[in-house]
């Protein structure tokens, strides 16, 4: 049965009505925020392949939904890089018309299963909501995103919008990570033929290769993926642009239009001595050698180190990624090294949370400064500097400072460096008179994503050097609509 993908505002407004009627706005507030359900720390170390939030259940999404104070001027709209109509789709599920609410976050979401599940709503939507002006938590906006979108998924039902008539068109989306999939099926339903070309052998760029299948299980994107090939997007895998095809060849191919999304998985090290050690490896090598390439699975023969004693070096979300892959990997003492304290971490509240239950122990306010090898050249231990923190930065963390002689020896067999990725230059530099910035970043217009060629728009981390999932598929959504403007007025 086809879908109208135009909401019926006047039925939408009756039975908003009749919702506010149920509960008075005092009544709403005093409802707790629900929690999620989660395995317990030791089941999930064993079991590691195991999701560790388990969703809610329809009463609890329910009652959570019920919550939501449907504000005149909901501001959680605009706290969301991709615009979903947020009050609308916590009503549906209010209401209990759970596959309308995943069709209201499939008409601005190309991934609402994987935002509900990795994105830091508790710095944008949620961080909005009118709850906290009351001294009260905010709305569960991320944990009813998952549920609506699982419960579509779990019910074999299909909350896509229908597939448009083509226009005639072609565009080339240059990876497929969550900046190249949002602008995938954006410009699908404006009835484009979309086109994705993934360098690796697995589509889903990042969500595949750099967060565990215990946070986002891979058949979660592939159901969002193969949403996006019900909508017509077509996906080349083995294909590195700038190598194996050409900006050129993609003019030749006949494409109007070039979205380029190929990311940031370039790591970056301290340069410090012992970091060319055996055992010393960046975050983004180990993670892919197990997230994509299997290893330590059964029927997979992809190596990876292993250690008794590891540390990972960082603070942010891909090192407590990584730390808590080592603690399933076998590792008996697994420690995030971080040179500020914990409340400075970038990483979410809710993976330090699951890191230290999972028995991660955190050296916060401690810097490396050497790796030690052993007879054979492996890391066996690490020199660290005890700090303390100092004024604020530029971000307006504060800054951290070295204690003078305080050096501490640490036995280590695998070291983890987490502090940052860059773009890799491969696309950017084989594409002549692209303007590049001094980090090898695409140079855009910030509201429109273009870049200094007319046809080609980028977004993500080429462009950003770093971004959440959300903020990438909020580029991709904001190209789309640009690239659609300019491709309609030629």
């Amino acid at each position: 049965m086809k879908q109208n993908n135009t909401p019926d505002v006047s039925r939408d407004a009756a039975w908003r009505e009749e919702l506010r009627k149920s509960k008075s706005p005092k009544e709403r507030s005093a409802i707790a925020r629900v929690k999620m359900n989660e395995l317990s720390g030791e089941y999930r170390v064993a079991h590691r392949l195991e999701e560790v939030n388990q969703g809610l259940t329809e009463e609890q999404a329910l009652l959570e939904a019920s919550r939501c104070l449907d504000c005149p001027n909901p501001q959680c709209v605009t706290g969301c890089p991709v615009n979903i109509n947020i009050p609308s789709f916590i009503k549906n599920i209010e209401r209990g018309e759970f596959l309308e609410a995943a069709r209201v976050l499939k008409l601005t979401s190309a991934l609402p299963a994987v935002c509900g599940r990795v994105c830091p709503q508790e710095k944008q939507c949620e961080s909005r909501c009118i709850h906290l002006k009351m001294k009260h938590e905010a709305v569960a906006i991320g944990y009813l995103e998952r549920f609506a979108a699982d419960y579509a998924r779990n019910h074999a039902a299909d909350a896509a919008v229908e597939k448009p008539q083509p226009n005639g068109k072609k565009v080339a989306v240059v990876g497929s990570g969550p900046a190249g999939l949002s602008f995938a099926g954006d410009m699908a339903k404006r009835g484009y033929a979309v086109t994705v070309f993934e360098a690796l052998h697995e589509i889903g760029g990042v969500l595949k290769y750099g967060i565990p299948e215990f946070r986002l299980p891979n058949e979660i994107v592939d159901v969002e993926i193969d949403g996006l090939r019900a909508l017509g997007v077509e996906f080349v895998k083995d294909c590195v642009i700038g190598k194996t095809l050409t900006y050129d060849d993609l003019h030749e191919m006949g494409f109007d239009g070039i979205f380029v999304a190929s990311g940031a998985g370039l790591p970056r090290f301290m340069n410090i001595p012992g970091e060319n050690l055996i055992g010393v490896m960046s975050s983004n090598e180990y993670l892919t050698r197990i997230n994509l390439m299997g290893a330590g699975r059964e029927g997979f023969d992809t190596p990876v180190l292993l250690g008794e004693n590891v540390a990972v070096i960082g603070g942010g979300n891909t090192a407590m990624d990584s730390v808590r892959t080592a603690r399933r990997m076998g590792a008996h003492r697994a420690m995030i090294v971080y040179r500020r304290g914990e409340d400075e971490m970038p990483a979410r509240a809710e993976e330090v949370k699951h890191a230290k239950e999972e028995g991660v122990e955190f050296l916060t306010l401690h810097n490396p400064v050497e790796y030690l090898a052993d007879e054979n050249g492996r890391v066996r231990a690490m020199r660290v500097q005890k700090m303390t923190l100092g004024e604020p930065d530029a971000s307006g963390r504060r800054s951290p400072v070295p204690i003078p002689g305080a050096i501490e020896e640490i036995p280590v067999d695998l070291v983890i460096v987490s502090v940052g990725v860059s773009p890799n230059p491969l696309v950017p530099t084989s594409i002549s008179g692209l303007e590049i910035s001094r980090r090898n970043t695409i140079v855009v217009n910030d509201d429109t994503m273009q870049s200094s060629l007319p046809d080609l728009y980028a977004g993500g981390d080429i462009v950003r050097g770093g971004a959440t999932v959300i903020l990438a598929m909020g580029d991709g959504r904001r190209a789309a609509m640009s690239m659609h403007e300019a491709l309609t007025a030629k």
